[in-house]
């Protein structure tokens, strides 16, 4: 048996060389998930067929006997009714993975196997990573497949063992990540990803005790004692070591010795391994009146963090986590040592009358708490669960970008001393924004540089699809097919490695739609990087983009306009805009475009796509000086823009969207070609 369908269209890896991607991506760590390489979800609707894939999946290659996958499943049926209920639910299972193409699954009469080369599953690769493996464990943050308990007891029974495996493996990844680290920030990262996989590990606890109290960090060391205390009680119903208990005194002893005069001993700055990306607290919202605000206050927080765990790349720390360290005189400081919060998200909650204020900051605790944004929401209190998603969406949207800037000038301010790949690929994204040719080929240097210091870092990945899309779009390339090719394999990369990032699916859908031309799967890879993370007005933009080239002009414009409500003050509104010049241009509506155009390029000159289109209406408008002068600025840029290079490269679906646009180049002056 296997899975019917047409052959796999052209993947985005598929204009590359090197072995084809795999067919299906599986997700079973957590709530499972099964997309096919264009991400088409492919989930099966019945949960019992779910468990079928994952004992498959997991099994694979080996065969699995049709009798042990009966037994699984329906334990307490008779033989012939559980082999007729398996018989039904590989024949859904079939149905379901049709779009991944053939060969994902096989049968005899006695067996059922799973094709592992045409298979990605997030499991494997936790249970096959090797020494280096943090990548892979950064997978597991949840339990394997924690939403299909209670389908059979003999499924319970299997899941059970097949979850303390998986668990072991990954405890095991953890500790060899904490006996590499030989720094006191590494140690403390590793130690607490550890403690998230077994928070009973005496000797991480330890470690992270150790780690404070060489950073001078007595209190912190203290206060991860108790946690180790509280932690076995509450899991093994011991108390900690003597090892451990001596280790708590020494460090108490210290402290205690430290005399009042005494010069205290030199705290290194609270700097954690550069290899993760920031890390946020959300502090309870103050409340300054009613019960009612009590209410709207602790939901808004809970729907922040719960926003703001979407975006990979920031660690998240709860209000409800916050809430002990925090008090009315509390030092926001003082908490960058205490949970080594790059940034904190403080504000208040106030009623008057009928209307709501929410008042809201972000601090950056490197920086002596400096407030890098701060936002005001005033908003009818009619309804508190709207106006919660309301803010909730428009904050994380706006804090993002902040922050993802703040980090790249921390990353460019360091000195350049074995950076992680984090730091290269921070230091990457202000140079590719720039559009300055030296420093943007210097930007792909450090891309280049991080994939080969981390080849499994997904962001790393991602980020140099998308340098390679304005590579082409600049006209830079020195060979435009090889640039398609390496932005295809890195953005199929990207996704692979870290099936959960909203961004790097959006990168992905615009190099599908932007340089492939193929636009019905760029939209599948859009909507499944809205499905992960609806804040994110990057997918947004790339998404009606896609719609533009489709000829949808209406959806477009609706979906780019969606940034602006999100975030309105965006770093990057010089790009995003330029994407909503396109479906205006489309629509004939030539004034919006050349006030846009003129707005755009006067925040970055050195896009040439901002430039193009501004041309087209200026063309169309008939205003020659104006668009003599654009041109020059568009050549400084693209020497080699002809009308002939404009229609071998367009995206468009539709021939006449393709020729209005060029036909306004022509009126504009752009030379033939």
């Amino acid at each position: 048996m296997s899975t019917v369908a047409d052959p796999m269209p052209a993947g985005l890896a598929s204009a590359g060389t090197g072995p084809a991607p795999p067919r299906l991506r599986l997700k079973l760590i957590g709530p499972m998930d099964a997309w096919s390489v264009t991400s088409e979800r492919v989930l099966p609707r019945v949960r019992k067929t779910r468990a079928l894939l994952a004992i498959l999946a997991l099994a694979a290659p080996r065969p699995v006997q049709r009798q042990r996958l009966a037994g699984l499943l329906w334990s307490t049926r008779d033989r012939e009714q559980a082999r007729a209920s398996l018989r039904q639910a590989l024949h859904e299972l079939t149905l379901a993975l049709a779009p991944c193409g053939d060969a994902i699954l096989h049968a005899n009469r006695d067996q059922v196997w799973a094709d592992a080369d045409a298979l990605w599953v997030d499991a494997h690769e936790v249970a096959r990573a090797g020494p280096g493996g943090s990548a892979a464990l950064d997978l597991y943050d949840a339990p394997l497949l924690e939403d299909l308990d209670g389908l059979d007891p003999a499924m319970d029974a299997w899941l059970a063992e097949e979850r303390r495996q998986l668990r072991d493996r990954a405890r095991g990844l953890g500790e060899r990540l904490l006996e590499g680290a030989h720094t006191p920030e590494a140690q403390v990262e590793a130690a607490r990803r550890l403690l998230a996989i077994d928070e009973a590990h005496e000797a991480a606890w330890r470690s992270l005790m150790r780690a404070h109290a060489a950073r001078g960090e007595r209190r912190q060391a203290l206060e991860a004692y108790e946690a180790c205390r509280a932690a076995l009680a509450r899991q093994l119903r011991a108390q900690p070591s003597a090892e451990t208990a001596a280790l708590a005194d020494t460090i108490r002893g210290s402290e205690e010795r430290a005399a009042p005069g005494a010069i205290p001993l030199p705290v290194a700055p609270p700097r954690r391994s550069a290899a993760r990306g920031a890390r946020l607290g959300t502090a309870p919202l103050q409340t300054l009146g009613s019960v009612a605000e009590e209410h709207l206050s602790l939901g808004l927080a809970e729907e922040i963090t719960t926003a703001l765990s979407r975006f990979r790349w920031i660690a998240v720390v709860s209000s409800a986590s916050l809430a002990r360290f925090i008090g009315p005189n509390t030092d926001p400081l003082l908490l960058r040592s205490a949970l080594d919060l790059d940034f904190l998200l403080t504000g208040s909650v106030q009623a008057t009358g009928e209307r709501v204020r929410v008042t809201l900051r972000l601090l950056d605790l490197h920086a002596a708490g400096e407030v890098v944004w701060a936002q005001r929401f005033d908003r009818e209190a009619a309804n508190l669960l709207t106006l919660q998603d309301e803010i909730a969406a428009a904050v994380v949207a706006q804090i993002d970008p902040e922050i993802l800037l703040i980090e790249a000038k921390r990353a460019a301010a360091r000195p350049p001393v074995d950076p992680s790949a984090y730091e290269l690929v921070l230091r990457a994204i202000p140079a590719i924004y720039r559009l300055e040719h030296g420093a943007f080929l210097e930007a792909g240097q450090l891309l280049t540089q991080a994939i080969a210091r981390e080849p499994d870092n997904a962001a790393a990945h991602a980020w140099f699809a998308y340098w390679h899309v304005f590579l082409v779009g600049q006209g830079w390339a020195e060979d435009q097919e090889a640039a398609l090719s390496r932005a295809g394999t890195h953005a199929e990369k990207a996704i692979l490695l870290d099936p959960s990032d909203a961004r790097a699916f959006a990168i992905a859908g615009h190099v599908r739609s932007f340089l492939h031309h193929r636009l019905d799967e760029a939209i599948r890879l859009h909507e499944r990087a809205l499905s992960l993370n609806p804040n994110l007005p990057m997918a947004w933009v790339f998404s009606g983009v896609a719609h533009a080239y489709r000829g949808d002009h209406a959806e477009a414009l609706q979906r780019i306009t969606r940034y602006r409500r999100l975030s309105p003050m965006d770093p990057h509104a010089f790009l995003f805009d330029t994407a909503l010049m396109i479906p205006h241009l489309l629509l004939g509506e030539h004034e919006q475009v050349v006030a846009l155009g003129m707005q755009v390029t006067e925040m970055n000159p050195g896009l040439s796509a901002a430039w193009k289109p501004y041309l087209a209406a200026l063309g169309h408008l008939g205003r020659k000086a104006e668009a003599a002068e654009a041109l020059l600025r568009l050549l400084a840029i693209e020497p080699g823009f002809t009308i002939r290079r404009f229609l071998a490269t367009a995206p468009f679906a539709r021939e006449a969207d393709r020729q209005h646009y060029a036909e306004g180049l022509r009126l504009a002056g752009v030379p033939e070609g």
